[in-house]
């Protein structure tokens, strides 16, 4: 019986999504302008010269960079032999629930409340509530702002008041950071969970915990992060496995990301390192007939926000070493799907999030899967509905197999 493993390759856009000027993000191309720095020599740290993708470029990462955009990625110009396109959006985002939903099979029927780029930037009963939950008489930060600054501006602050430090940025969220130790995990955790539902109802997408440990000028985030998201608001391409009786697993934050609708199990790590182990263990010994969805946060999180074009090539070309190594080790009627659920161009202005269609880059094995071949511009809902086509499963979405 065919599986299938659903690879998220989180902000690893391609451009030229049609509705990009809207975002402010017209030109904006992660994988493009990325592959054209390293050409130029612009991303030298801890790697060197063009940007090396063997693996994914000849299943067709290159060619669907040009779909997309119609820009030539130097250095990704392999003949494709997977089967390979381009993805675009409907849902009025570039957020993580958006991108991963929509690829599930669910577009966003809604508008996502967003805070206003001010001081301060939430509403007076937000604050009271967080204020009333956390016990405390006040927050601190109250803006939009990246993680590791805000912390460093209110690191001493919140450790002598215990105010938690509330920001927010371009997404639908509510971020809290706290000390794991001074203000205590478990409290965190509980101050996101029930704040949740008051900002779940104003269709704020996400309230996330940010834990760090250490001292004001020596502190450091921890991988007990936890993102409280609002519930897909119908049942998504892992309901739809689950339902009809097969195996699901989730890697990284799809737990997260589906409230855990429709995830047998959840399989978490430190680091994308880790997630990779657990997905080669998966290809290894997941169940016939089971559906394997993982999201791999670092491009997004650690070099795409902060603007490193060094670190996020590393990681692709570290990621497209892995790839390979997995790939070899399919069974006979497995299908992969790499695909990304936003960009986050290094090289654009600002820290945010970038509004890009994304690439679709499928392999397989044996028999099973239909072979190589571009197929075009596709919907984000055609992913789901492929995977339901290959497993053999009734879909419920509006997409279009291209399978």
């Amino acid at each position: 019986m065919p599986r299938a493993f659903l690879v998220v390759m989180d902000s690893v856009g391609c451009g030229g999504a049609p509705d990009a000027a809207a975002f402010g993000d017209a030109g904006a191309n992660t994988l493009g302008h990325i592959a054209g720095a390293c050409a130029a020599g612009r991303a030298e740290v801890g790697r060197s010269g063009p940007l090396r993708m063997p693996v994914l470029d000849g299943l067709g990462l290159g060619a669907a960079i040009r779909l997309a955009s119609g820009l030539e990625a130097p250095g990704l110009g392999a003949l494709p032999k997977g089967r390979w396109g381009a993805a675009t959006e409907v849902s009025r985002g570039k957020d993580t629930p958006s991108g991963h939903w929509e690829l599930a099979g669910v577009p966003v029927p809604w508008d996502w409340t967003y805070f206003p780029d001010t001081v301060p930037a939430f509403p007076e009963d937000i604050v009271a509530e967080v204020c009333r939950l956390a016990g405390t008489a006040g927050i601190l930060g109250n803006c939009h702002a990246s993680g590791v600054p805000i912390i460093a501006e209110h690191c001493e602050a919140h450790l002598k008041t215990g105010w938690p430090i509330c920001y927010t940025s371009a997404d639908s969220v509510f971020q809290i950071a706290a000390h794991e130790e001074a203000f205590g995990l478990d409290r965190l955790l509980k101050l996101c969970a029930d704040l949740a539902p008051m900002l779940h109802a104003r269709k704020v997408g996400r309230v996330i915990a940010r834990p760090f440990t250490g001292v004001p000028g020596d502190f450091r985030r921890t991988a007990n992060r936890k993102d409280f998201a609002i519930a897909p608001p119908a049942p998504t391409l892992l309901d739809w496995v689950a339902e009809a009786g097969r195996a699901t697993h989730g890697i990284g934050k799809i737990g997260d990301i589906f409230s855990m609708r429709g995830i047998g199990k959840l399989w978490k790590g430190k680091s994308d390192a880790d997630l990779f182990d657990h997905l080669d263990g998966l290809v290894g010994g997941a169940e016939d007939g089971s559906l394997t969805f993982a999201n791999f946060v670092e491009f997004d999180t650690l070099y795409g926000h902060p603007r490193d074009v060094s670190g996020y090539a590393r990681a692709l070309e570290w990621f497209d070493t892995r790839a390979g190594k997995m790939l070899a080790r399919l069974r006979e009627g497995d299908l992969v799907i790499f695909t990304a659920d936003h960009g986050n161009d290094p090289t654009w202005r600002g820290t945010e999030h970038t509004r890009e269609r994304v690439p679709l880059i499928c392999a397989g094995a044996g028999v099973a899967w239909a072979g190589p071949g571009e197929i075009g511009l596709r919907s984000f809902t055609d992913v789901a509905a492929s995977v339901a086509v290959h497993l053999g499963v009734p879909g419920q979405g509006t997409g279009r197999s291209f399978l």
